[in-house]
C-alpha cells in the first residue's frame, strides 16, 4: 500500500514539475521577446509601411496581411471542419473506411506546413490561376488547419451525452434539428478550442503563405483577394535571411515578432472569452 502511495506522489510531483518546467520556458521566451522588442513598439511601427530598405518604418501592410489571411482560414476551415465532423460523428457509418478516413485526418495534422504550401502553390496559384494572393493563401491555410479542426469538433461532438440526444429524438423532434438545436449548443466550446489552436498555427506560418500569397515587399494595403500581402511571419523571415541590413533591421525584428505574439494572443483571448461566456450561459 505505501509503495502504490509512493508511486502515486512521484507521478504527481514529476506531472507538476514538467508543467513548472513548460510554463517557465514559455515566460522566459515571452519575457525575452518582450525586452528585445518593446522598444521598436510605437505609433509609427504599427501605422505606417516599411521604407528605406525596410531599415525604417513600419509593419501596417504586415499586419493587415496576416490578420486577412487568418481571418480567411478561419472562415473556410471552421465550416468545413465542422460539418466534416458532424457527418463522421452523427451520420457516418463505423466500419474500416471511416477508420481510414480518420486515420488520414490525423496523418494531415502532422504534415509539414511546407507540403500544404507547395500543394496550394500547384492547385490555387498554378492549376487554378488565382495567382500569389489573399484567396490561394487563405485556401492553403485553411487546408493546413483543417485536420485540427475536425479533430477538435469530433471529439466536442462525443462528448454530448447521448441521452441529450435521445430525449430530443423521443420527443419526435428530427435527427438534424436535433443536432443543430441541441448537440452544436453544448459541443460549441470545445469546437472553439479547435479554432483557438488553428488560429495560433495559421497566424504563424512561413512556408504556405511564402508561396501562395506573401509578397517580399508592398507599401500599398490590399483592395481585393486577389492581391498580394505582407504577413508578419514572412516579414520576419525576409528581415532576418534575405535584408541587406541585417543586423540594422535586428530591433524590428523583435517588435514584429511581439506584434505577431500580441496579435495571436488578442484572436486567442476573444475566442477563449466566447467560449467561457457559452459555458457560463449553458450553466444559467
Amino acid at each position: 500500500m505505501k509503495w502504490r502511495y509512493f508511486k502515486q506522489n512521484v507521478f504527481f510531483v514529476t506531472i507538476r514539475f514538467s508543467a513548472f518546467i513548460i510554463a517557465l520556458s514559455i515566460g522566459a521566451f515571452l519575457v525575452y521577446i518582450f525586452m528585445n522588442g518593446i522598444g521598436a513598439i510605437g505609433w509609427d511601427f504599427l501605422t505606417l509601411p516599411p521604407r528605406d530598405s525596410m531599415t525604417k518604418g513600419g509593419i501596417m501592410p504586415a499586419i493587415l496581411g496576416t490578420f486577412y489571411l487568418t481571418a480567411g482560414a478561419i472562415i473556410i476551415a471552421l465550416p468545413l471542419g465542422v460539418v466534416s465532423a458532424i457527418y463522421l460523428s452523427e451520420y457516418a457509418k463505423q466500419g474500416p473506411v471511416i477508420r481510414l478516413i480518420r486515420i488520414g485526418v490525423n496523418c494531415l495534422a502532422g504534415v509539414p506546413s511546407v507540403v500544404f504550401g507547395l500543394f496550394g502553390l500547384g492547385l490555387f496559384v498554378v492549376f487554378l490561376q488565382f495567382g500569389s494572393c489573399i484567396l490561394s493563401g487563405a485556401l492553403t491555410l485553411g487546408f493546413l488547419i483543417l485536420p485540427t479542426i475536425i479533430g477538435a469538433s469530433e471529439e466536442a461532438l462525443k462528448g454530448v451525452p447521448q441521452t441529450f440526444r435521445e430525449a430530443s429524438l423521443g420527443l419526435g423532434v428530427s435527427k438534424w434539428q436535433t443536432i443543430l438545436r441541441i448537440v452544436l449548443p453544448n459541443a460549441l466550446p470545445g469546437i472553439l478550442t479547435g479554432s483557438i489552436l488553428g488560429i495560433g498555427r495559421a497566424a504563424g506560418e512561413t512556408a504556405p503563405i511564402m508561396f501562395t500569397a506573401a509578397a517580399f515587399f508592398t507599401a500599398k494595403l490590399p483592395t481585393s483577394i486577389f492581391d498580394e500581402v505582407m504577413a508578419l511571419p514572412y516579414h520576419v523571415y525576409v528581415l532576418a535571411t534575405a535584408g541587406t541590413h541585417i543586423e540594422e533591421t535586428r530591433p524590428i525584428q523583435y517588435g514584429t515578432i511581439l506584434v505577431l505574439v500580441a496579435l495571436v494572443l488578442g484572436i486567442d483571448l476573444i475566442a477563449i472569452i466566447m467560449r467561457s461566456y457559452i459555458r457560463k450561459k449553458k450553466r444559467w
